[in-house]
């Protein structure tokens, strides 16, 4: 199958508390991950999204112009979109249009590997077509085939919505199942602690556990240096200090606005977060804008109703970290680095301290 030329489209609505670019070069690190390549940028500033066709029906005509001059082969939106605006744009421009939200669907369709986590996937993209009314066959026969397609199939992206009702029930009830699965493997309380690693995506979170577990090899956790490189949930005993060790679980990663039906499809998974005796918040010390990656974090873990758990902030990547870019970081959180190894003995210190005050409070 050819590679996809992709172009992006974007509105940018000046908001000075979210600034558009870092949060646009982010989606087109998810576009090349899903496999498309970016062949043009659009970005269309307004003061609100045209209701009609999202960036305004002159612009759609240009951006249709500009799709024939870079011989784009899809036009991937930035902003998400309602039923009626992509519609109308379908009208204005003759190739298929994909928002953000499908784009990280379509990831998570080609990197879970286990049979729950490919459940949960199906059950987070039947979820959105449900919601966002793509269960017309106009629809998804303009999706043709590539990024937003993955997952359950073509067959199943035309089954009506009275089918994709039932398949969802269906896909709820095989999920309640691996959810009371797990509860039974679930040590009980009491024996050997469980620690969480929660964090944006691509922050370090597999490559810490793997350091911390000593892990190589065929038990260690899958690293990639691309987003949400780790769908399922990889559990490791780590030592942490004399006669005290932990069961370290390596979560999916967060991103900023994670289309709910993902946050809901994998509740099954991140309940391994409300077990948690402790949560390891990690951070990428490298990035600049860590601060809104950190703010997603804490706004998801809220939505999950764990943002109570005792919490241990600390910032990975510290090697790559340049000190004169971006917010200074906090002088009370350890600085790590899970590729040299700096400050792992201090994190192992902290987590066996809380664990211990969490035990005797």
């Amino acid at each position: 199958m050819p590679v996809e030329r992709a172009l992006v489209v974007a509105v940018d609505l000046r908001d000075p508390k979210r600034p558009l670019e870092p949060e646009l070069l982010e989606f087109e690190a998810l576009i090349e991950a899903a496999g498309a390549q970016i062949v043009g940028r659009i970005v269309q500033r307004l003061p609100a999204v045209d209701p009609a066709t999202l960036v305004g029906s002159g612009k759609a005509r240009e951006i249709a112009e500009r799709a024939v001059e870079l011989g784009a082969s899809k036009v991937f939106v930035f902003n998400d979109l309602r039923p009626r605006q992509r519609n109308n744009l379908e009208k204005l421009i003759p190739l298929p249009i994909v928002d953000r939200s499908v784009v990280i669907l379509d990831i998570f369709a080609q990197r879970a590997r286990s049979r729950e986590g490919k459940l949960q996937v199906e059950l987070a993209q039947l979820r959105h077509r449900q919601s966002n009314l793509i269960g017309s066959a106009t629809a998804l026969s303009r999706l043709g085939g590539g990024v937003g397609t993955r997952g359950p199939g073509e067959t199943k992206l035309e089954v009506d919505r009275r089918r994709i009702g039932e398949r969802i029930s269906v896909l709820r009830r095989q999920l309640e199942t691996v959810r009371r699965a797990r509860a039974v493997r679930r040590a009980p309380r009491g024996e050997t602690p469980l620690v969480a690693l929660v964090g944006y995506t691509n922050v370090g979170k597999s490559s810490l556990l793997n350091r911390l577990a000593h892990s190589v090899q065929d038990g260690a956790a899958f690293v990639a240096d691309q987003p949400f490189a780790t769908l399922d949930p990889t559990l490791r005993r780590v030592y942490l200090a004399p006669g005290i060790y932990a069961r370290v679980a390596d979560t999916v990663g967060f991103i900023t606005e994670l289309p709910k039906e993902l946050v809901n499809a994998f509740r099954a998974t991140l309940e391994e977060l409300e077990s948690a005796d402790v949560l390891v918040h990690v951070v990428d010390a490298s990035n600049p804008d860590w601060p809104r990656q950190k703010q997603s974090v804490d706004a998801i873990l809220h939505e999950l109703g764990v943002a109570g758990k005792p919490t241990i902030l600390a910032f990975n990547k510290i090697d790559a970290h340049d000190p004169h870019a971006g917010r200074e970081l906090p002088n009370d959180a350890p600085a790590i680095s899970a590729r040299t190894g700096v400050g792992l003995d201090d994190l192992r210190n902290r987590i066996a301290a809380r664990l211990e005050s969490e035990i005797h409070a």
